[in-house]
């Protein structure tokens, strides 16, 4: 049977933490058709390709699963796919069963299973991977902690324009954890999260303006970025405009 990958996909966003690489996984966009018998009739056909083997099927059915798709939601079922499609090499498939370990999603918690799955998709390029097992390394979960391999992953995954890792990678440079404390090196990285909207480097960007770290010292500038962050709800960044005598 001739199978395509469907439009279907999911992503595991890091937050900002050194505890792990949260889960904050979102459904897919809908199909075209937003017909149940569709979707079923569709399930169907990706299901018998999935069992005769396809990779593609298997991990599509996988995130069926997970999102309730034409089928009732099935974190096991949704775990059992992704794992028949990462054993046969499959990059996105190897990523989402190590989400499916870290979170204990349909399958028994487990750390060192996450990290080698991350580990298995890193390798193979995929970007949220690499940040992923940046995280690990960083907070020591499934793995020694080593800060060091922890920058290696982040910069990969930060490379490839992954926000989360840019801005790891900046705090990583602003603390001297991995690689030899560089203020510049964290602006540039921050700066680069902070333009595709990551609030938390957006922030921190205002608290290097208004203490001259990487950049030269600029109060009008720290409380711009200041006010971009809280504009989209961070809330450390409202009360320092508050505490500055500036609104929100």
């Amino acid at each position: 049977m001739n199978y395509e990958r469907g439009v279907l996909s999911l992503v595991v966003y890091g937050l900002i933490v050194l505890s792990g690489c949260q889960d904050d996984q979102h459904a897919a966009p809908r199909p075209e058709s937003s017909s149940i018998t569709i979707k079923k009739q569709r399930f169907e056909r990706w299901r018998k390709a999935a069992e005769e083997g396809n990779s593609d099927a298997q991990y599509d059915i996988g995130v069926l699963y997970y999102n309730g798709e034409g089928v009732n939601q099935d974190y096991k079922q949704a775990a059992k796919w992704y794992l028949k499609a990462a054993e046969q090499g499959d990059a996105d498939a190897q990523f989402q069963s190590g989400a499916m370990y870290y979170n204990g999603l349909g399958v028994k918690q487990d750390s060192k299973q996450a990290v080698k799955w991350y580990r298995k998709s890193a390798e193979q390029g995929i970007d949220d991977a690499q940040y992923c097992l940046g995280v690990m390394y960083h907070s020591g979960e499934g793995v020694k902690q080593d800060h060091k391999q922890a920058v290696e992953w982040y910069l990969k995954a930060a490379e490839q324009r992954n926000a989360d890792a840019q801005f790891q990678l900046g705090a990583m440079y602003y603390n001297g954890l991995g690689v030899k404390q560089d203020y510049k090196q964290a602006v540039k990285w921050y700066r680069k999260a902070a333009g595709q909207g990551n609030v938390d480097a957006q922030y921190y960007i205002g608290v290097m303006y208004f203490n001259g770290e990487g950049v030269k010292q600029d109060y009008k500038q720290a409380v711009e970025w200041y006010r971009i962050a809280a504009e989209q709800g961070h809330e450390l960044a409202k009360e320092t405009l508050r505490d500055r005598g500036a609104a929100p």
